[in-house]
């Protein structure tokens, strides 16, 4: 539950303040241009009485005001009315306030939601807030004053967020009317669709392999991704983090290949992007660019939504840029309403991020790194999740596998050796997968790759048994 702050009799979710951002004049005038039309409430008391008073008392304002003597009657009426302030009292029979505010949200999303209660039961008032939403509440008998400052303050709330919207719109439509931008963009978009048509008929025919197939699959796209962006195991490392961190908490088995999925994928759509905005620490974007560069999640999920495997993953692509606070994107999800692998995947995602530099041009360390998920814990991160990856983190220096890996040169690879992590070469690029067994023919392949770079690779294998054995004993 969003944590509540009162002022007065106005209860309302505790937010940080948002960035303040300039706009041209031409769009604040533009945004204004459109003619206010009258506000319209809708009263709501099963007293008559109540609704009369109220009624003269609004009278003298140019308002148009609709009335109802139970939530089921206002319920009719939003089905037809444009309503922008509904006060409501909380004590009616059969339906009462708080049970009306909260279905009234699907038929007024906008609406501002004011609540009179004759009564000072604090968890009433608490579920009304919490299910319908409430802007302010008063106790009745009311104050006229107060009562009429606080629908003034309501619809200036409502004007500015409308506002806001008409100025968004304004924004979008202005900047697609950027010719010399738009015949380079329609060339990108051509090209970045046909990148990501075959990315997914790679992932259509891997359907029909194994699952191990189809991970191998899954990592050659990853692979595809890290080498637009100059980021060689950044997706690999990503996905790894959150599975084990789904481990951590206890996911399923299913649950955790999804999440590894997910962070090999979780930047398939930035094949849409232009080469500029990849080279470019997210702290260092224009707004507009930033704007861009957060369409990525969405392009990704259209170019996996053949794959009905990837149903589950989709979903965790498209919302791992939401926060816990409810102010992220694409859909401003709140809390617990975020998919539980989106909230892992963006701890992992930022984690691996804060640590090359994706994010700041700062390089961080660890104790870094848990310096800024604490920070945002509650705000950007789950803090069930936030926590638990702190716990990992800490003890990660401390932690011995019980299967150590073995590093061995090229030279002393050997027929039947089994890659215990994926391979790849000084670059980045993805060679063989981890569980490969290899044979002769492999082997001379891989000792050729490694005179072609010029460097050694980074050759881990399974531990023989007789090995382990030995070190039991």
């Amino acid at each position: 539950m969003a944590e509540l702050q009162a002022t007065g009799n106005s209860i309302e979710p505790a937010r940080d303040e948002p960035a303040q951002q300039t706009l041209p004049a031409s769009f604040d005038a533009a945004a204004d241009a459109a003619p206010a039309p009258v506000p319209t409430l809708l009263l709501v008391d099963d007293e008559p009485g109540v609704i009369s008073s109220l009624k003269r008392l609004l009278r003298p304002l140019k308002y148009e005001v609709l009335s109802a003597n139970s939530g089921a009657e206002a319920l009719t009426l939003l089905e037809s009315a444009r309503v922008d302030v509904i006060i409501s009292d909380m004590r009616m029979p059969n339906m009462d306030g708080a049970e009306f505010l909260s279905r009234s949200r699907s038929m007024a999303p906008d609406a501002i939601r004011i609540l009179l209660t004759g009564y000072s039961e604090v968890d009433a008032v608490v579920r009304a807030v919490n299910e319908g939403h409430v802007y302010h509440y008063l106790h009745k008998p009311w104050d006229d004053q107060d009562l009429l400052l606080t629908i003034q303050r309501a619809l200036e709330q409502l004007a500015l967020q409308r506002k806001t919207e008409r100025l968004a719109a304004l924004l979008q439509e202005q900047n697609e009317k950027l010719s010399s931008f738009n015949m380079e963009l329609e060339r990108e978009v051509d090209a970045r669709t046909e990148e990501i048509r075959q990315t997914v008929m790679f992932l259509e025919g891997a359907q029909q392999d194994l699952k191990s197939n189809f991970l191998t699959m899954v990592k050659v796209c990853a692979n595809m991704v890290e080498m637009r962006c100059g980021l060689p195991g950044h997706s690999a490392r990503i996905g790894e983090t959150a599975r084990q961190l789904g481990a951590a908490l206890g996911l399923s088995d299913y649950a955790c290949n999804e999440l590894l999925m997910a962070g090999l994928l979780h930047g398939i759509g930035k094949l849409f992007l232009p080469d500029a905005l990849l080279k470019t620490p997210i702290a260092k974007l224009q707004p507009q660019e930033a704007k861009l560069y957060q369409l990525h999640p969405l392009h990704g999920q259209m170019a996996l939504t053949p794959v009905s495997q990837l149903s589950g993953v989709q979903a965790m692509i498209r919302h791992q840029y939401e926060r816990y606070d409810g102010r992220g994107t694409p859909d401003g999800l709140l809390g617990g309403l975020i998919p539980l692998g989106a909230r892992v995947l963006a701890l992992a995602r930022d984690a691996e991020d804060l640590r090359i530099g994706v994010i700041a041009p700062q390089k961080m360390n660890d104790a870094q790194i848990i310096s800024t998920v604490r920070a945002q814990s509650g705000i950007r991160y789950d803090p069930a999740i936030a926590e638990k990856y702190i716990e990992l983190l800490m003890k990660h220096a401390e932690l011995t596998p019980e299967g150590v890996p073995d590093r061995v040169d090229a030279s002393h690879l050997k027929e039947g050796m089994k890659l215990a992590d994926d391979l790849r070469t000084s670059r980045g690029t993805l060679l063989m997968t981890k569980g490969k067994v290899l044979s002769a023919e492999q082997v001379t392949q891989i000792r050729r790759y490694e005179i072609h770079e010029g460097e050694p690779f980074v050759i881990l294998v399974e531990r023989a048994a007789e090995v382990r054995k030995a070190e039991v004993a």
